[in-house]
Protein backbone atom coordinates (compact mmCIF):
# COMPACT_ATOMS: atom_id res chain seq x y z
CA UNK A 1 0.00 0.00 0.00
CA UNK A 2 2.99 2.39 0.51
CA UNK A 3 4.45 2.05 -2.48
CA UNK A 4 0.90 3.13 -4.55
CA UNK A 5 1.17 6.30 -2.28
CA UNK A 6 3.98 8.13 -4.89
CA UNK A 7 2.65 6.87 -7.69
CA UNK A 8 -1.23 8.67 -6.53
CA UNK A 9 1.05 11.74 -6.09
CA UNK A 10 2.41 11.63 -9.18
CA UNK A 11 -0.91 10.84 -10.46
CA UNK A 12 -2.34 13.92 -8.83
CA UNK A 13 0.33 15.79 -9.28
CA UNK A 14 0.20 15.55 -13.26
CA UNK A 15 -3.16 16.01 -13.27
CA UNK A 16 -3.03 19.16 -11.69
CA UNK A 17 -0.17 20.64 -13.67
CA UNK A 18 -1.40 19.54 -16.80
CA UNK A 19 -4.56 20.77 -16.41
CA UNK A 20 -3.61 23.90 -15.31
CA UNK A 21 -0.80 24.23 -18.23
CA UNK A 22 -4.06 23.47 -20.72
CA UNK A 23 -6.19 25.86 -18.89
CA UNK A 24 -3.17 28.49 -19.81
CA UNK A 25 -2.67 27.43 -23.21
CA UNK A 26 -6.74 27.88 -24.32
CA UNK A 27 -6.70 31.66 -22.79
CA UNK A 28 -3.69 32.33 -24.57
CA UNK A 29 -4.85 31.14 -27.82
CA UNK A 30 -8.15 32.46 -27.55
CA UNK A 31 -6.40 36.26 -26.96
CA UNK A 32 -4.04 35.64 -30.09
CA UNK A 33 -7.12 34.59 -32.12
CA UNK A 34 -9.07 37.42 -31.05
CA UNK A 35 -6.26 39.91 -31.80
CA UNK A 36 -5.61 38.22 -35.05
CA UNK A 37 -9.47 37.87 -36.52
CA UNK A 38 -9.04 40.40 -38.84
CA UNK A 39 -6.89 37.55 -41.63
CA UNK A 40 -9.39 35.51 -42.94
CA UNK A 41 -8.45 31.56 -43.49
CA UNK A 42 -10.15 30.37 -45.90
CA UNK A 43 -9.49 26.35 -47.84
CA UNK A 44 -10.87 27.83 -51.19
CA UNK A 45 -8.62 29.39 -54.00
CA UNK A 46 -10.08 33.10 -53.40
CA UNK A 47 -9.67 33.61 -57.33
CA UNK A 48 -12.60 36.28 -56.81
CA UNK A 49 -10.13 38.80 -54.97
CA UNK A 50 -7.46 38.03 -57.58
CA UNK A 51 -7.79 41.44 -59.30
CA UNK A 52 -7.76 43.54 -55.84
CA UNK A 53 -3.99 41.49 -54.69
CA UNK A 54 -0.83 42.99 -54.77
CA UNK A 55 1.05 39.50 -54.24
CA UNK A 56 0.53 35.71 -52.54
CA UNK A 57 2.86 34.16 -50.76
CA UNK A 58 3.47 30.85 -48.97
CA UNK A 59 2.63 31.28 -45.05
CA UNK A 60 3.69 28.28 -42.97
CA UNK A 61 2.93 27.72 -38.86
CA UNK A 62 3.90 24.31 -37.44
CA UNK A 63 3.48 22.96 -33.39
CA UNK A 64 4.79 20.30 -31.89
CA UNK A 65 2.77 18.95 -29.14
CA UNK A 66 3.35 15.88 -26.74
CA UNK A 67 1.10 14.19 -24.09
CA UNK A 68 1.58 15.00 -20.48
CA UNK A 69 1.96 11.60 -18.37
CA UNK A 70 -1.57 11.96 -17.09
CA UNK A 71 -2.80 12.19 -20.45
CA UNK A 72 -0.73 9.19 -20.88
CA UNK A 73 -2.14 7.65 -18.13
CA UNK A 74 -5.86 8.91 -18.74
CA UNK A 75 -5.40 7.44 -22.56
CA UNK A 76 -4.11 3.87 -21.68
CA UNK A 77 -6.76 3.21 -19.16
CA UNK A 78 -9.58 4.47 -21.54
CA UNK A 79 -8.01 2.43 -24.02
CA UNK A 80 -8.67 -0.68 -22.20
CA UNK A 81 -12.58 -0.19 -23.10
CA UNK A 82 -12.07 1.67 -26.14
CA UNK A 83 -14.14 4.70 -27.25
CA UNK A 84 -12.76 8.05 -28.33
CA UNK A 85 -9.38 9.22 -26.44
CA UNK A 86 -10.71 12.82 -25.44
CA UNK A 87 -7.07 13.59 -23.79
CA UNK A 88 -5.67 13.48 -27.40
CA UNK A 89 -8.71 14.97 -28.55
CA UNK A 90 -7.61 18.16 -27.07
CA UNK A 91 -4.51 17.63 -27.24
CA UNK A 92 -4.75 17.65 -31.28
CA UNK A 93 -7.06 20.85 -31.37
CA UNK A 94 -4.30 22.51 -29.08
CA UNK A 95 -1.77 21.94 -31.79
CA UNK A 96 -3.98 22.33 -34.59
CA UNK A 97 -5.08 26.44 -33.00
CA UNK A 98 -1.99 26.95 -32.43
CA UNK A 99 -0.36 26.18 -36.08
CA UNK A 100 -3.47 28.07 -37.46
CA UNK A 101 -2.46 31.28 -35.38
CA UNK A 102 1.18 31.53 -36.26
CA UNK A 103 0.22 30.88 -40.15
CA UNK A 104 -1.59 34.39 -39.48
CA UNK A 105 1.07 35.96 -37.27
CA UNK A 106 3.38 35.53 -40.73
CA UNK A 107 0.89 36.71 -42.70
CA UNK A 108 0.87 39.74 -40.79
CA UNK A 109 4.22 39.85 -40.92
CA UNK A 110 3.55 39.82 -44.33
CA UNK A 111 0.95 42.51 -44.96
CA UNK A 112 -1.68 40.15 -45.82
CA UNK A 113 -5.14 40.31 -44.82
CA UNK A 114 -6.55 36.91 -46.19
CA UNK A 115 -4.82 33.08 -46.12
CA UNK A 116 -6.31 31.41 -48.91
CA UNK A 117 -6.33 27.22 -50.07
CA UNK A 118 -5.35 26.66 -46.53
CA UNK A 119 -4.20 22.71 -45.58
CA UNK A 120 -3.73 21.05 -42.78
CA UNK A 121 -1.01 18.15 -42.12
CA UNK A 122 -0.46 16.09 -39.27
CA UNK A 123 2.71 14.12 -38.21
CA UNK A 124 3.09 11.29 -35.70
CA UNK A 125 6.33 11.97 -34.19
CA UNK A 126 6.13 9.06 -31.72
CA UNK A 127 6.96 5.68 -33.81
CA UNK A 128 9.04 3.36 -31.70
CA UNK A 129 10.38 -0.16 -32.92
CA UNK A 130 11.95 -0.88 -29.46
CA UNK A 131 8.50 -2.67 -28.19
CA UNK A 132 7.89 -0.18 -25.65
CA UNK A 133 5.22 2.51 -25.99
CA UNK A 134 6.51 5.92 -26.23
CA UNK A 135 5.50 9.52 -25.88
CA UNK A 136 2.54 10.39 -27.90
CA UNK A 137 3.80 13.62 -30.20
CA UNK A 138 2.90 15.57 -32.96
CA UNK A 139 3.52 17.51 -35.16
CA UNK A 140 0.29 19.94 -37.19
CA UNK A 141 1.46 22.20 -39.79
CA UNK A 142 -1.09 24.63 -41.51
CA UNK A 143 -0.09 26.58 -44.19
CA UNK A 144 -1.83 28.24 -47.29
CA UNK A 145 -1.25 31.77 -49.57
CA UNK A 146 -1.14 34.95 -47.82
CA UNK A 147 -2.62 37.54 -50.15
CA UNK A 148 -1.73 41.24 -49.55
CA UNK A 149 -3.88 43.37 -50.59
CA UNK A 150 -2.40 46.26 -53.58
CA UNK A 151 -3.31 49.22 -51.00
CA UNK A 152 -0.85 46.69 -48.30
CA UNK A 153 2.09 46.15 -50.78
CA UNK A 154 5.25 47.90 -49.37
CA UNK A 155 7.82 49.76 -52.01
Amino acid sequence: MEALIPLLALIVIGFVVGRANERRHYRELAALEAALRDIEVSNDRGTAELGAVASGTLVVGSVVIAEDYFKRIAAALKSLAGGNLRSYETLLERGRREAIVRMKEEARCRGATRIVCVRLETASLSEDFSGRRPMFSAELIAYGTALVPKAQRAA
